[in-house]
């Protein structure tokens, strides 16, 4: 038998449940001598179950399950009877329904809208790339207005960069856990994402000089604050070090800044100005309905990202881009932004409270924390087993790039739920992995 039809045939009892996430198949020998296949054709259906993103291969434990990877920018209901959605790192102020509502009223007066009606260009007008350069400014850095291009919303930026810098068959190197988006991104464009090794201060230099001595890389993609999952920020030195090997190795790097409004580091790209494509939005700063991509290139570099933007359809809409430069312009996205931070840090030291004794490491500012788990689990199944007893996680496989079996943790996303039942949800988390899987909180 083909082994594609083996794993069509897998494939499908996954998505009918019939397989749940963290069960553990047979060594690849029983697996042939049950299915009456040879081992070389069982070894095949790994591979391809691997190659599409349905199981993960552990070291010494086996190959499992992997859970569902739901959009970074879909919400999960939060419901009193619903999932504690510590999958998906947004977060919505109390009062900011109100405050939007407020602010945004006067973007109803028909002389507003028709002015938000004509179609916009990547780089929109002259006032809105001074209001966003403004608006975007961390550490002491801004973009220059004249490079300021919008996109509807980040992750259409990142998209739009990764494909202004590489065509089909083009290697972009990453961090070895990164943001699940940019993998589907990657794959629709035929670009191949090379894993570069992290440390507590994020990708390592020498990672990178080694992977472009392997083959040519055309670009980076990096987190350089609060890096999702794992939530480590660059030190300085670590930042000079990648700007002198962007120049040292003529690369050009994608730096995600949505995280940024968090902290106040000096971007990489105020480093290398000529060598950063920084990609920032509103999705996570105020909300994920009210996103606006900002994109500011190297000089060299604009009016390639401008036809990549055109060509695939990224550009900012009218209507969206006047709202957002409304919040910008009226001070109301700052203030929500500065109370996020207050609402983060508040909601991580809560975590390491109520997950105290565990292995949880991430800056203190972020959203998000990482949770390394004890020996007798493993990521998949810790997944599979909060999500019964109510807590929505996901577990590493869900942002690791490549063959390697990831480490054995889950990233913990703090800023959707209401604070009691984040609360729960840890306690329910703690409990898990502290008593095993049958452990239940009441």
């Amino acid at each position: 038998m083909d082994y594609r039809t083996i794993s069509d045939g897998i494939a499908a009892d996954i998505a009918a449940g019939r397989l749940a996430p963290g069960t553990r198949l047979p060594p690849q020998r029983q697996f042939a001598y049950e299915r009456g296949i040879a081992v070389s054709t069982a070894s095949r259906v790994y591979a391809e179950l691997t190659r599409r993103g349905l199981v993960t291969g552990e070291v010494g434990r086996g190959t499992f399950i992997r859970a569902p990877v739901a959009a970074e920018d879909t919400a999960l209901a939060e419901t009193e009877t619903g999932l504690i959605n510590l999958e998906h790192v947004f977060s919505i102020l109390p009062r900011q329904a109100a405050d939007l509502s407020a602010s945004l009223s006067a973007m109803l007066e028909p002389a507003a809208l028709r002015a938000a009606f004509p179609p916009v260009r990547a780089g929109a007008t002259a006032r809105a790339r001074t209001t966003a350069s403004g608006f975007f400014t961390r550490g002491g850095w801004s973009a220059d207005p004249e490079t300021v291009l919008f996109t509807g919303a980040g992750r259409q930026g990142i998209a739009a960069a990764m494909a202004a810098l590489a065509q089909p068959g083009d290697r972009i190197g990453v961090e070895a856990l990164t943001y699940p988006i940019v993998k589907g991104m990657a794959a629709r464009l035929g670009i191949t994402l090379v894993p570069l090794a992290l440390d507590a201060d994020g990708v390592h230099p020498d990672a990178i000089a080694q992977a472009h001595r392997d083959a040519p890389l055309r670009g980076l993609y990096l987190q350089s604050v609060l890096q999702s999952p794992l939530g480590c920020t660059m030190s300085a030195e670590r930042r000079r070090a990648i700007a002198r090997l962007l120049a040292a190795h003529d690369l050009v790097c994608i730096e995600d800044a949505v995280y940024g409004f968090l902290c106040d580091e000096e971007p990489l790209a105020a480093l290398a100005p000529d060598r950063v494509i920084l990609i920032d939005s509103l999705s996570k700063r105020v909300a994920p309905g009210l996103s606006l991509g900002f994109v500011a290139s190297p000089p060299a570099l604009v009016e390639r990202l401008t036809r990549t933007i055109r060509n695939g359809a990224w550009t900012a809409g009218g209507l969206p881009l006047a709202l957002a430069l409304h919040v910008m312009a009226d001070g109301l996205a700052g203030r929500i932004g500065r109370e996020k931070r207050a609402d983060a840090a508040a909601r991580h030291a809560l975590a390491r409270e109520m997950l105290a004794g565990l292995d949880v490491q991430g800056d203190p500012r972020a959203y998000h924390l990482w949770l390394t788990l004890p020996e007798a689990w493993n990521a998949e199944r810790y997944a599979a087993a909060a999500a019964r007893n109510g807590v929505a996680v996901s577990p590493a496989s869900a942002f690791a790039i490549g063959p390697a079996a990831p480490p054995n943790g889950v990233r913990l996303a703090l800023g959707s739920p209401p604070l009691a039942r984040l609360g729960t949800g840890l306690q329910i988390l703690r409990s898990l992995a502290l008593n095993g899987d049958e452990a239940h909180v009441e």
